[in-house]
């Protein structure tokens, strides 16, 4: 994996093997900054970075400027490497060892941008329930956007906080405002 763009363009992170996670590609990513770049001045967002994962998606926001990152993740080792990263680059990425579910109903924060990644075997039904809830608590600020990462068979286009969706080989961007 590496950072496609910002201060960090180019470095290259190695993710242990043994780490339970599926990073969104390179080029799926550099497609969806170049949306977001058009959209944002990222140092002024709160960024919120569901199933971290490798944390690409955070470490992406914080290369380009961003200050006010949470990566949620209950995975253990993961959570460990995305710390360890982010202190290796001096990342201002806040890692939060938690379940998904039960974060979403604790937080009371407020974000730009909620970046979901759940596994893939997620069924359409958890799906619609994550995006249910964070709209059901609130939890983007106006003009902000959740942004589900996905299967690319899987359509969300009826859901009622629909914009738009965009395909990058097997992945699927949906965009809910």
């Amino acid at each position: 994996m590496r950072i496609i763009s910002g201060k960090y363009k180019g470095r290259r992170i190695t993710a242990p093997k043994n780490l339970p996670i599926r990073p969104t590609t390179d080029r799926a990513k550099e497609a969806l900054f170049n949306i977001l770049r058009n959209q944002y001045h990222f140092p002024r967002l709160k960024i919120l970075d569901l199933f971290t994962g490798s944390g690409g998606i955070a470490y992406e926001f914080a290369s380009r400027g961003s200050k006010d990152i949470q990566a949620v993740d209950k995975n253990f080792p993961v959570i460990k490497f995305v710390k360890k990263i982010s202190n290796e680059f001096d990342f201002p990425i806040k890692v939060i060892k938690y379940d998904v579910k039960r974060f979403l109903e604790k937080t009371t924060d407020k974000y730009d941008i909620i970046f979901a990644d759940p596994p893939y075997d997620f069924s359409k039904e958890e799906l619609t329930q994550l995006i249910n809830k964070v709209f059901e608590r609130n939890l983007l600020k106006p003009q902000g956007q959740l942004i589900l990462e996905h299967i690319d068979r899987l359509d969300f286009s009826n859901h009622p906080h629909f914009k738009e969706a965009r395909v990058y080989g097997l992945s699927k961007f949906s965009f809910f405002e």
